[in-house]
């Protein structure tokens, strides 16, 4: 399996856009020819990969359940004429709807998608993700219900008929001297920790001893069969 795996000291966690995107994913894009294509954008957030895609291709629709952020959204893309911005439930509404020619997502990836994508795309269009893998904070001992590993992403690309062209990890590990990096490095993430439970573990795992924080991103391509 292709990917890349560093360990940084003090380096920013993954090498990323302003916007936040992954070069990595968005070279993947580029390798797909868009023009003339409407692309659905699941789990748009606040419209970043769909403004990304949006000079490339004919139609570009975003998805959210977050209305705030389709707000958000929208009014990032005001000046974009082929750009739509949608509340709905991407695991519960049919694509057909929106007729896509790709389906893609940032982040946002789980099994329902995947067999949406299956039942809307056409025979030779692509659906490609960026998803957590795995390994994203794995530190916190919590992996997110978005996260992918490579077999479970073939598995169900392939039962929801799709060839896998494209399979890799981007995967940065940052290492701490102290407790205090530790938590100084997750401090913007604190408040969604203890929310979720996370932020307990993390403080266990830096007073036994861990010293390192983990991003870790799947990066896939398929086409419909």
């Amino acid at each position: 399996m292709p990917g890349s795996s560093r360990r940084l000291p003090t380096a920013p966690l993954l090498a990323e856009r302003a916007d936040g995107l992954s070069p990595a994913f968005l070279a993947l894009l580029a390798g797909e020819d868009l023009a003339g294509l409407t692309v659905l954008d699941v789990g748009t957030g606040r419209g970043r990969l769909a403004t990304a895609v949006a000079p490339h291709c004919r139609r570009v629709v975003g998805v959210d359940l977050d209305p705030l952020a389709i707000e958000q959204a929208r009014r990032a893309a005001a000046a974009m004429a082929n750009v739509e911005f949608v509340v709905a439930d991407a695991e519960a509404t049919e694509y057909a709807v929106w007729a896509p020619d790709a389906v893609v997502a940032h982040l946002c990836m789980s099994d329902a998608i995947i067999e949406r994508a299956g039942r809307a795309l056409a025979p030779g269009r692509v659906v490609a993700f960026a998803a957590f893998h795995t390994d994203q904070w794995r530190e916190t001992g919590r992996r997110s219900r978005f996260a992918f590993d490579a077999a479970h992403a073939r598995d169900v690309l392939e039962a929801a008929g799709f060839e896998v062209e494209h399979v890799s990890v981007e995967r940065e590990v940052r290492e701490f001297a102290s407790v205090e990096e530790g938590l100084a490095a997750a401090v913007a993430l604190e408040e969604k920790w203890k929310a979720d439970g996370r932020w307990f573990h993390y403080i266990k795992f830096l007073e036994e001893g861990g010293r390192t924080l983990t991003r870790s991103h799947l990066h896939v391509k398929a086409r419909r069969r």
